[in-house]
């Protein structure tokens, strides 16, 4: 994997695993936010699987690409056993967190933005946990999972940092990043907005927070 650094000199990573370790614990640290480590490296090893098209991407012969958040729910709920009603679940988590943590300006104007992706994603996992709980799997995840979707929104803005720090990005888009705020609260987001000279009025973005 390749980053840019604030320089726009291009830095080679030897171990990716190593480098979203390093990154995801130094913006923890920075944010000061509590973020269980078993959860942390979770998103680790997320990181790291999805940075490999095939694992992220689904192959269904006359397309390819990320299916509809929707549509995995519906398989989630018409799953004939618990171990695909899981898997599914845990596709939406997975897939939600690495979206909305890396591509949330992608999402700007289309039908679903990034406070979708964060609802969807925490419910999956919410409900996985759920599921798992009680049985020889939930013994070492039903507990990840649940800080996983009560985290849900910390972890979106811890990603995104270490998405602007690989980019190097400088430049904001201050509208955006108001709209980010306004429909998640994301706690990033406003001292962003703060660190620009923007003062969000306070109880604008109560609907996003949780």
């Amino acid at each position: 994997m390749y980053g840019q650094s604030r320089n726009d000199r291009v830095v080679q990573v030897q171990n990716l695993a190593d480098y979203f370790r390093t990154s995801i614990d130094g913006v923890i640290s920075r944010q000061r936010v509590d973020v269980d480590p078993h959860a942390a490296h979770y998103v680790v090893n997320l990181l790291t699987l999805f940075s490999r098209s095939e694992e992220l991407y689904e192959d269904h012969g006359e397309s390819y690409g990320l299916r509809p958040l929707a549509l995995m729910m519906a398989d989630a709920a018409e799953a004939r056993t618990a171990a695909a009603r899981n898997y599914a679940l845990q596709r939406i988590g997975d897939v939600a967190l690495f979206i909305s943590g890396f591509f949330a300006d992608s999402l700007a104007n289309k039908p679903v933005d990034v406070d979708y992706y964060i609802h969807m994603g925490g419910n999956a996992y919410g409900s996985l946990s759920e599921e798992v709980r009680g049985t020889f799997r939930g013994n070492a995840f039903a507990d990840i999972y649940r800080e996983l979707a009560v985290k849900f929104q910390v972890l979106v803005d811890v990603l995104n940092e270490v998405r602007d720090e690989a980019r190097g990005e400088s430049d904001r888009d201050l509208l955006r990043t108001y709209e980010i705020w306004l429909k998640t609260g994301s706690r990033r987001a406003k001292q962003l907005l703060e660190d620009n000279g923007v003062v969000p009025i306070s109880d604008a973005g109560r609907r996003g927070r949780h």
